[in-house]
């Protein structure tokens, strides 16, 4: 049974367990917790990053990192089920999954700054780089969300991921201007069960 490392905050790991999940492939993965700040944790053996979320398959192979598992899992389960195979569509997917993911990414690497550092060592113009990616990230997708009944993709799942990353990690100051990326996160939450099963409560 492929091995899934990961830890229930990670918005990426998320990405795969609601993929697994809706693609009815949670019951045939494994899922590990992974420290990825312990040097003795065997994921940096797994994965040279020492990054989550890594996919150890049966024969050894290992998948790293939340695009290329979502990808295999698409292909396990059939073939262009969250990933189109349509050029429009897929294409139109992977962007949404790299815009969402980035959000993701800035959001990760503010939460990092304020714990690795003290508050005189933190950089401010660092911090405000990363805010300055997750402002108009939020503005561009809230001014052309997906429609609340769009079909459940690597896009959708990374931004409903990257959203509920916000609202766990940075008290979801998000919602107040952006109210149609909150509509959209409600109608994916209704339609998605996976996405509460898979919500991380500190």
């Amino acid at each position: 049974m492929p091995v899934l490392r990961s830890s229930p905050p990670s918005p990426f790991g998320r990405k795969v367990k609601i993929a697994a999940a809706e693609l009815g492939l949670s019951g045939e993965i494994e899922i590990r917790l992974a420290d990825t700040t312990d040097p003795e944790d065997s994921l940096r053996h797994e994965n040279p990053l020492g990054k989550i979320p890594t996919l150890i398959l049966e024969d050894g192979t290992v998948l790293f990192d939340s695009r290329v598992i979502l990808e295999w899992l698409d292909w396990k389960a059939g073939g262009g089920v969250i990933l189109p195979t349509d050029p429009g569509p897929r294409f139109a997917a992977l962007r949404l999954q790299a815009l969402a993911d980035g959000l993701a990414d800035a959001a990760l690497l503010i939460v990092y700054e304020s714990r690795a550092r003290t508050e005189t060592e933190r950089s401010l113009s660092w911090l405000a780089h990363q805010q300055g990616k997750i402002d108009r990230t939020l503005a561009a997708l809230d001014a052309e969300p997906p429609t609340i009944d769009a079909p459940l993709t690597v896009g959708t799942i990374a931004l409903a991921c990257a959203l509920g990353y916000l609202d766990l990690r940075h008290g979801g100051r998000w919602r107040e201007s952006h109210p149609r990326l909150v509509a959209w996160l409600d109608g994916f939450a209704a339609r998605v069960p996976a996405f509460e099963k898979t919500r991380f409560v500190p």
